[in-house]
């Protein structure tokens, strides 16, 4: 009498289902071939046997792993033919489901994506090296989306749904998230995700990207040390958090730094830190805290520096206040096209939030608050690049009077692709030269200059 195998049990579930494995049947007919019916069949008799409270504490290897195994089973159960690839993939895809963001992870674990826009279930588009490609990744339908979406936003206490359609929030790394749920978005709800780095990104990378030369590098690692009051600006995607973040990391041990943003997504490397993130109001419509509310309360912790991730309206006026009360050093960004725009429209958000305030007040608040603007820009051979280093001189009659210290002349573009650049240097005696007497760096700044006149 032959020996049976002794049946196998799925290792983990919700219920223990024990599927019986004989030991040799003589198979009659072929199993039949693994349809989209048949994987939903098979990825839904799968979850029903999952229990996700032992799911969550494993190893996402590991459950890899048991989840292959019990696709394995159901599939010889329900005569479904996979080879090893197909377990391997759906197993995958099942784990990143209930331990990532499904579709999307492999998008995420790509170190060359910078952006993931979805535009509906079918519809996945990448950036990689500043250019939009359409990806291979696919969502089941509108609700695995929705999933997603949600799952997103509940990891940071946020609500997306029908009743509050539109949300910021942040992946565990620092990516910035933007989501929207119809009724607004027509084709199923719009994922927008700007990753972060996984590797911190400071002057050296940055002039390895191209983004800048080391004497410009050298001159905003000089503003950085002296405490300049520092504004960043440019267009969506140009790389201005990234640009703030490489010019933080210059900012002594030793000082406080209070931090203010929507969403937070600034990567401070100091032991001294303080960052605060605005709420968004509840469904009632009470309990909101924007960022002018933080920037008050800021002013209140003692802090050295503030630094703002965004000025987006009336919180411009209290960023000038703490800029112009003794937080010298304080940083911040603004989209704008140039550093002239930038200060328009910092004025423009100081009159949305102090109506009545003459233009020559808040010019002179300007003035003396901002001393230097770094422009950013993303150009169309996909490179992100600083294409203006301004500094704030003063006012002649109602006018800012500006100095252009770097400003960036496209020459042609190479057979690469790559546009040839080269900055045009401004050697005017800078109105902060004090300043770079008080810290000892009038030399280094001069020998920055000298560098870049001479393209070193």
């Amino acid at each position: 009498m032959s020996e049976t195998a002794p049946p196998r049990a799925a290792s983990f579930g919700r219920r223990r289902v024990v599927l019986e494995t004989p030991s040799a049947p003589a198979r009659t007919d072929a199993a039949p071939a693994a349809t989209d019916t048949a994987l939903g069949e098979l990825r839904a008799l799968c979850l029903a046997q999952l229990d996700p409270a032992a799911a969550v504490g494993m190893p996402h290897e590991k459950l890899a792993q048991a989840v292959e195994r019990l696709i394995a089973d159901i599939a010889t159960e329900r005569r479904i033919q996979l080879n090893a690839r197909e377990q391997r993939e759906l197993a995958l895809n099942l784990v990143d489901d209930m331990l990532g963001h499904g579709p999307l992870q492999p998008l995420l674990d790509d170190e060359a994506i910078t952006d993931i826009m979805v535009n509906g279930p079918d519809r996945v588009f990448v950036e990689r090296r500043g250019k939009l490609e359409l990806s291979k990744v696919r969502f089941r339908d509108a609700g695995h989306v929705a999933n997603i979406c949600q799952r997103i936003a509940g990891a940071v206490g946020r609500r997306v749904d029908e009743a509050s359609p539109m949300v910021d929030a942040r992946l565990s790394d620092g990516s910035r998230v933007n989501i929207v749920f119809p009724p607004l978005a027509l084709d199923g709800p719009y994922l927008s995700i700007r990753k972060f780095a996984k590797k911190k990104i400071d002057f050296a990378k940055l002039i390895e990207f191209g983004s800048l030369t080391p004497p410009l590098a050298r001159v905003l690692e000089i503003a950085a040390r002296i405490r300049l009051n520092v504004i960043i600006s440019g267009g969506t995607g140009s790389g201005k958090t990234t640009l703030l973040n490489a010019m933080s990391r210059l900012i002594d041990a030793g000082e406080r730094v209070v931090t203010v943003e929507d969403a937070a997504e600034l990567q401070l490397q100091q032991p001294h830190v303080v960052r605060m993130e605005t709420r968004p109001p509840s469904v009632e419509g009470r309990g909101e805290i924007t960022q002018r509310d933080l920037v008050r309360n800021a002013l209140r912790m003692r802090p050295d520096r503030i630094i703002i991730g965004e000025v987006r309206s009336g919180e411009a006026f209290d960023m000038l206040q703490a800029m112009n009360t003794g937080h010298d050093g304080s940083m911040s960004t603004v989209h704008a096209n140039s550093t002239r725009d930038a200060l328009t429209r910092i004025e423009s958000m100081v009159q949305m939030g102090n109506i009545g305030l003459p233009p020559r007040a808040i010019r002179t608040q300007i003035v003396s608050a901002i001393n230097l603007i770094v422009q950013v820009e993303r150009q169309r051979d996909g490179g992100r690049r600083v294409t203006q280093v301004t500094e704030v001189c003063g006012m002649e009659s109602d006018v800012v009077t500006m100095n252009d210290i770097f400003a960036l002349d496209v020459e042609g573009e190479g057979l690469d692709g790559r546009l040839r650049v080269r900055y045009r240097i401004s050697r005017a005696r800078p109105f902060f030269h004090d300043r770079l007497t008080y810290f000892g760096l009038e030399r280094a700044w001069a020998t920055a200059l000298d560098d870049a006149e001479r393209g070193a």
